[in-house]
């Protein structure tokens, strides 16, 4: 979902087309009628290519990341996490203004950075926003080497759809399905770890 490069494979299977899959199966679960639809770079770029094609509404790179600042979510401060979201993730005005657009994401951890990402586009005059998370809610921390927040710093842990949706002040949001996920992955005897989703840990001796 978010780690792993997109030119590497996993079980076999390599990660950018599972990643343009997830945005298949989103478009499937999730219909919208919308002018645009654009990633959050990077990770969102192949999911967002793939709900494009499914949808039939016209991809565009609306906004540009620097790349000379790393992750947000793992940084130690809120303070710091939303300095780095406003020097890493600048949008294209002339592409964007008075559009009805679909956000593409990987997931929403604190949701802080997805509701800055709102808030960018709305400064540039943007009609409806519209976020579409081509992974399931994350409900749970990983205690298997990923540092993600505590349970209590998981909007997804805390909050339902309408109430986060509310927090990051777009006009709608949906995630993929874990059975979306699954499909999207297309592997035969499921062996992924998906606590982060589904709070069922796998017993590791």
């Amino acid at each position: 979902v978010y780690f792993a490069r997109p030119d590497s494979r996993v079980f076999g299977r390599l990660v950018y087309e599972i990643r343009k899959n997830m945005g298949r199966e989103l478009a499937k679960e999730n219909p919208i009628e919308a002018d645009l639809v654009i990633p959050v770079p990077d990770s969102g770029v192949a999911a967002a290519l793939g709900y494009s094609q499914e949808s039939g509404i016209p991809f565009e790179l609306g906004i540009i990341r620097n790349h000379y600042v790393g992750r947000t979510f793992i940084e130690p401060t809120q303070q710091i996490r939303e300095l780095k979201v406003k020097l890493k993730l600048n949008p294209i005005r002339e592409l964007i203004e008075n559009k009805r657009i679909v956000v593409i994401d990987d997931s929403v951890v604190r949701g802080t950075t997805s509701r800055q990402i709102v808030k960018i586009l709305r400064d540039c005059g943007v009609k409806e926003i519209h976020m579409k998370i081509s992974s399931p809610p994350t409900i749970s921390p990983c205690y298997y080497g990923v540092d993600t927040p505590s349970v209590e710093d998981l909007i997804s842990a805390r909050m339902n759809n309408e109430e986060i949706c509310k927090f990051i002040g777009a006009d709608s949001l949906s995630f993929l399905t874990l059975e979306g996920l699954k499909r999207s992955i297309g592997v035969e005897n499921f062996q992924y770890c998906q606590a982060c989703f589904d709070k069922k840990y796998i017993e590791v001796e």
